[in-house]
């Protein structure tokens, strides 16, 4: 990553005054003209700038200075910085342009018809507007709402496609799913019915269920055979009984 250049002009002069390097050396380096350069070192340009050290800023060093003065048409480079500051990142409502801020209800009405799954915070990161605003234009009582038209917020420049649909996917993951609807309510095909209306006419079941009932009777009825000779049997020991005592 290349790095910019802190002040150009002052260095340009502080390298006139302290080096050998040529004028196109130090323009290169200094994103300059050879010719601004060399007004620098004729006193008619930058008279008032006094010069700054690069090396002192850890902008350049003192082997690089030396290896330009030795080969002319070798050009310096910035040197990387020892600490690297993050860049501040900007909180709140997106920045939208004076041109385009009386289009902002529109676009809230577009969000909230389309994609009433959108909570408010993403409708106010697309669009960069208010809560206060985006429930006057869901209640119908915007000010302006009598002349309120939706309209897409990409066609109107104030998100791009790949935030809305990054916004929408977002809302539906967090969205409830849905209730299937009911077999009562979806359409048949032709075959579908056919096929129902065959296997009701010679159901499996019905066959399955018979042939149980007549399994299970069965062995009810040999239960009840194999009861009555054991209680004949009973009665013929018992009179047999009787008999020997007498």
């Amino acid at each position: 990553m290349s790095q910019t250049l802190l002040m150009p002009k002052a260095t340009a002069v502080w390298l006139v005054d302290n080096t050998a390097l040529s004028f196109e050396q130090i323009a290169a380096f200094c994103t300059l003209h050879p010719l601004e350069v060399q007004g620098i070192a004729d006193g008619d340009v930058a008279s008032g700038i006094m010069g700054v050290n690069p090396i002192q800023n850890g902008q350049l060093t003192r082997e690089e200075i030396e290896k330009a003065e030795a080969d002319p048409n070798y050009r310096m480079k910035v040197s990387d910085p020892k600490v690297r500051v993050a860049a501040v990142k900007r909180k709140g409502p997106r920045y939208t342009p004076i041109s385009r801020r009386n289009e902002r209800p529109n676009a809230i009405k577009w969000l909230v018809r389309n994609h009433p799954e959108l909570k408010d915070a993403q409708i106010m990161r697309l669009v960069g507007t208010t809560k206060s605003t985006i429930d006057s234009v869901r209640d119908n009582t915007h000010w302006n709402a009598a002349n309120l038209t939706a309209m897409d917020p990409v066609t109107l420049g104030l998100c791009s496609q790949i935030d809305l649909d990054l916004e929408v996917k977002r809302a539906s993951k967090d969205a409830p799913a849905t209730n299937e609807l009911a077999e009562g309510t979806m359409l048949m095909t032709a075959e579908e019915a056919l096929a129902r209306a065959a296997g009701r006419a010679h159901p499996e079941s019905d066959d399955n269920t018979f042939d149980g009932e007549e399994e299970g009777s069965s062995r009810s009825q040999h239960a009840a055979d194999e009861l009555d000779a054991d209680s004949v049997f009973a009665k013929l020991k018992s009179l047999k009984s009787t008999s020997d005592d007498e």
